[in-house]
């Protein structure tokens, strides 16, 4: 399990180098080529550089399936930031898994060394990392190197490592939903359902709530948060409002929070994170893996009794519908971003 939005280069294929000149200033080499520095905190809190014991081996399995929650930075022999897990993940440690059989001159050699409390800055030969593929033009302006730090938090099994990774991917879809709010002035008239959808009433109807068991009708229109692209509508079927039954799971999840919050005749919009749509598995090619989803919507009826609801069960990050599969006839083509 890796961040995806991690940069790949640990999964690139690395070999050892030979080496003709001295390290950088300051920096040590493992006999792949790697340079690093590496420092260690003392019982007083402070980092002190640290030299290293041994070599690891390729072969170590000691710490196989634990993972090191770490802060990670890539950056270019002039220290320009390529990508930092430090401002992606919003200053939260991300978790990467200990290397069991790496190659020598990886990212995975350099994660090796580290133990808990480390911090380390490495280079690693760009040649090596991008063997049979061209180095990035920012690379080899700056010397060639990929520099990668390092700071190891603390180390978890794979079920820790598994919950902070999905903690961080909800916070991270927050963080884009709150950002979008802020650009369009909605912040003091969004709120949140306790299961994690967005919404704001931007016409509150005269008519009750809706409850669960109850059978509404709903019009809509569906974009991608990041992009706006719409990918259904009600326009796209007719403009005939869509019908369910509220509460049973028959829609994504962010849809049965949401419209639960409308009374009669309301307007609103709903802002539903990936994990209460369609997760990492998206919804073919209009809706991507982990995409936050917006709906403009019309609650324009309900009708029916209803039922008491059944015992609450989990919002899970992997609860994303299954999209539906497209109909040939345009006239009865399926709900694809709304129904289960």
């Amino acid at each position: 399990m890796r961040f995806q939005f991690l940069l790949s280069l640990a999964a690139l294929p690395a070999l050892a180098q030979a080496q003709t000149t001295t390290p950088a200033a300051g920096f040590q080499r493992l006999p792949s080529g790697t340079e690093y520095r590496l420092f260690r905190r003392d019982a007083a809190g402070r980092y002190a550089p640290q030299a290293l014991a041994a070599v690891p081996s390729p072969t170590d399995t000691s710490r196989a399936g634990q993972f090191m929650m770490m802060h990670v930075s890539y950056l270019t022999g002039r220290d320009s930031v390529l990508q930092s897990s430090r401002q992606l993940a919003h200053g939260q440690p991300v978790p990467i898994p200990m290397p069991t059989g790496f190659r020598k001159g990886s990212p995975e050699e350099a994660f090796a060394i580290l133990q808990p409390g480390d911090s380390a800055v490495f280079r690693l030969p760009a040649d090596s990392l991008f063997r049979g593929r061209p180095v990035p033009p920012e690379l080899r302006r700056s010397g060639n190197v990929l520099v990668l730090q390092a700071t190891a938090v603390r180390m978890v099994d794979q079920a820790t490592a598994m919950a902070a990774a999905q903690r961080l991917q909800q916070e991270v879809m927050n963080a884009g939903i709150t950002e979008y709010l802020k650009t369009n002035n909605l912040t003091t008239k969004a709120q949140k359902t306790a299961g994690g959808t967005w919404y704001v009433i931007t016409k509150r109807g005269t008519g009750a709530l809706p409850q669960p068991g109850q059978t509404v009708s709903v019009r809509y229109r569906g974009t991608v948060l990041a992009t706006g692209k719409e990918f259904d509508s009600s326009d796209k079927h007719g403009g005939t409002p869509f019908d369910f039954t509220l509460g049973q799971g028959q829609v994504i999840q962010g849809w049965d929070q949401g419209i639960a919050m409308l009374p009669k005749g309301s307007t609103a919009i709903l802002l539903i994170p990936s994990s209460l749509a369609y997760g990492t598995r998206g919804a073919g090619a209009d809706i991507p893996a982990n995409a936050t989803l917006r709906f403009d919507v019309e609650l324009v009826d309900v009708k029916g009794t209803g039922t008491t609801p059944a015992a609450k069960r989990p919002v899970a990050k992997s609860a994303a519908k299954p999209a539906a599969k497209k109909s040939t006839s345009k006239a009865a083509a399926p709900r694809k971003a709304v129904k289960k």
